[in-house]
């Protein structure tokens, strides 16, 4: 079962591509029961935090079983794609989470007339991956929802122990997970951890990494000695 914290004890991923918090705050398990405060400091000190709070393991395994499609047959291991039908932040309000996150993290957005409110058909985004500038409108597959913690990933490191709400839960934290990003670095990162791929831009490096650990610390999700080795001197250059 994963250690999910309370979305309202964690740094809110639009928060956290500003500006950390320096406050301390309180932990709460999915029981309500209190743990420990995490001391939230910006940059390289949040990240190196994290790093002495995270579960690391000497490599990813291969677990079998993960299956994202939900076509008869299939696994269909993180539920139904951008399903508004979970517990997680933004969950059954009306909208995919899909349209959640763009609406959140575009600037400029329009809706369209038959969904107002909800279905986002325009919007502009400086993708935090490439510094690029990109038009939903001129080309909606332009611009992708990525994972930060990619979900085969996560199923290899711990999601797989997971109950299906749960991992449908996770794949659809708009609060942690989700990022708006350019579909042709979503494309390149893949099922990658920081090991193998960090973002072209390394003035966000900095921020994906302190990101990528947040969401494996709430989520109690392993990161492996490689990633570790790629993050230390990620912290030392770009923070």
């Amino acid at each position: 079962m994963p250690r999910l914290r309370h979305p309202a004890s964690l740094l809110a991923l639009s928060a956290l591509l500003v500006a950390c918090s320096g406050a301390p705050t309180v932990d709460e398990g999915p029981d309500g029961e209190q743990r420990a405060p995490v001391t939230q400091v910006p940059g390289a000190d949040r990240a190196r935090e994290l790093l002495g709070l995270v579960r690391v393991v000497p490599r990813r395994p291969d677990v079998a079983g993960y299956e994202r499609d939900c076509g008869p047959g299939d696994g269909c291991v993180f539920g139904t794609e951008w399903s508004d039908d979970t517990d997680a932040p933004d969950g059954r309000d009306g909208c995919d989470t899909r349209n959640d996150v763009l609406a959140a993290q575009l600037d400029g957005v329009r809706f369209s007339e038959r969904s107002p409110g909800c279905d986002v058909v325009a919007g502009t985004l400086r993708d935090p991956y490439t510094q690029t500038v990109l038009d939903l409108a001129a080309d909606s597959s332009a611009i992708h929802v990525d994972h930060l913690f990619p979900l085969a990933a996560a199923w290899d490191l711990g999601a797989a122990d997971w109950t299906p709400d749960e991992r449908a839960t996770f794949a659809n934290d708009t609060a942690l997970e989700l990022l708006a990003v350019s579909g042709t670095a979503n494309l390149q990162k893949g099922d990658n951890t920081p090991a193998s791929w960090l973002p072209p831009s390394k003035g966000f490096r900095c921020t994906y990494v302190t990101a990528y650990l947040e969401v494996a610390h709430a989520y109690d999700l392993a990161v492996t000695e490689a990633d570790v080795r790629v993050i230390e001197p990620v912290l030392r250059k770009s923070c």
